[in-house]
């Protein structure tokens, strides 16, 4: 009998901010592989929709699969339901097989998954209905007596700032198995180039259509580089690993390293230790450092974010459950998709920024600027819902992918998740 394998979004997952509100989580990157990929590479086989917060019904992106309604989960064949925040113990290698083995038979109807103390899934048998919501949002406070259990390996990430801090390891995990010695898949090591200086004993791999111009320094002395398919580095980008660069990306100059960034992103200047999800640019000087970024984020030129406290003490978030804190020394900052600033925007460390905001001007924006604001520093109000459809229409538009009516749904139902039905207001 076949097996269909599915994501979930418990409670923890769905106040990510500030990324919940537009996408699952298992479409959040993680050193080089989405959530859901490294999900999909333990089980041996693709996640075929997501149980998410309704709000993200309609959620629409090239390869990824679709949010379905709680009451659309079929009961046909056998069905794994996993926590979209279970982190596999390692990346599967090129010839490896899945790394999650799952009995052949279920017994009483379903198994439930558990690991390191909690519980993280599902596996039902044919004609077994989808857990309650009650059960899906706090998965293990509702555990059940007595049932069959199964202990995976691995553990769960607690908050999206796991992603940025513990993605350099993870990048240098991820290319030590996906691409041994810089070979493996399409990937081959780099060969000599004329002009481009290397250092190092980490392998520099790349895949088809690699472009780097005279005056870069590949420096892999800390951890492996991996070039995604036509990569273009251009003159006096100096790349550290551990790094992954997605395929079509261009880097246009300045530091980088530390760095994992998916398809089609244009980056230039200094940037450490930050996770950028794609399709985003950051084409001018300044500095990004320890932060979270999604998709179709367009960082003016001197744009520029702090990483430290003066007292170096812990960074706080100011998130809509309250204040925490991250434990961590160095914490960037967190942009939603479809985020831009103007030139020369300053952002605080763990500042906050929601979902198709746009920020410009000479001051600092607080540290919690909510999801579709519009405006300079701390006098935001809320951005026109047609203006922003347009912008991020045409923004998606130099990238060749259509914003499609299902998608131009999507979003303006997220604005009006914020903004309620209200007509809307006149920009400053």
């Amino acid at each position: 009998m076949t097996r269909t394998l599915y994501l979930f979004d418990d409670r923890v997952a769905r106040g990510w901010e500030p990324f919940a509100l537009t996408r699952p989580v298992g479409e959040l990157l993680f050193g080089s592989l989405l959530m859901r990929r490294r999900i999909e590479r333990s089980i041996g086989q693709e996640v075929a929709g997501y149980l998410a917060t309704p709000g993200l019904d309609g959620f629409e992106e090239r390869g990824a699969p679709p949010v379905l309604a709680a009451d659309a989960f079929p009961r046909v064949g056998e069905r794994i339901l996993l926590s979209s925040r279970y982190l596999p113990p390692v990346p599967l290698g090129t010839d490896s097989g899945p790394e999650v083995e799952l009995p052949e038979e279920i017994p009483e109807g379903e198994i439930e998954l558990w690991t390191e103390g909690e519980r993280v899934g599902w596996l039902l048998a044919e004609g077994r209905s989808a857990p309650s919501v009650a059960e899906l949002l706090d998965p293990t406070e509702a555990g059940s007596d007595g049932a069959a259990r199964l202990t995976l390996p691995g553990r769960v990430l607690e908050s999206p700032w796991q992603l940025m801090s513990e993605s350099p390891r993870w990048i240098a995990s991820d290319l030590a198995r996906l691409y041994p010695g810089g070979r493996g898949g399409d990937a081959t090591p780099l060969p000599s180039l004329v002009g481009v200086h290397r250092v190092g004993r980490h392998p520099v791999s790349a895949a088809d259509g690699v472009r780097v111009d005279p005056g870069v320094v590949l420096d892999s002395r800390e951890g492996p580089i991996h070039l995604g398919a036509r990569v273009h580095i251009m003159p006096l980008t100096h790349l550290h690993g551990p790094a992954f660069i997605g395929p079509d990306t261009t880097l246009l100059g300045g530091t980088m390293g530390s760095l994992t960034c998916g398809p089609r992103c244009k980056l230039r200047g200094e940037i450490e230790a930050s996770v950028i999800l794609g399709f985003s640019n950051k084409a001018h000087d300044g500095y990004l450092g320890h932060s979270l970024l999604g998709r179709w984020v367009n960082l003016g030129a001197g744009t520029t974010n702090s990483d430290l406290k003066n007292n170096y003490g812990p960074v706080r978030l100011d998130t809509s459950a309250g204040t925490v804190d991250t434990g961590l020394m160095k914490v960037g900052v967190f942009l939603g998709d479809h985020v831009k600033t103007g030139i020369g925007t300053l952002l605080n460390s763990g500042t906050l920024v929601g979902a198709g905001s746009n920020l410009f001007g000479g001051g600092m924006p607080g540290k919690a600027v909510p999801p579709f604001s519009w405006g300079v520093g701390d006098d935001l109000v809320p951005h026109r819902l047609e203006p922003f459809l347009q912008t991020a229409e045409r923004a998606m538009g130099r990238r060749e992918i259509p914003l499609t009516p299902g998608l131009r749904d999507f979003l303006a139902r997220g604005w009006s998740s914020v903004h309620g039905s209200e007509a809307e207001r006149e920009e400053p």
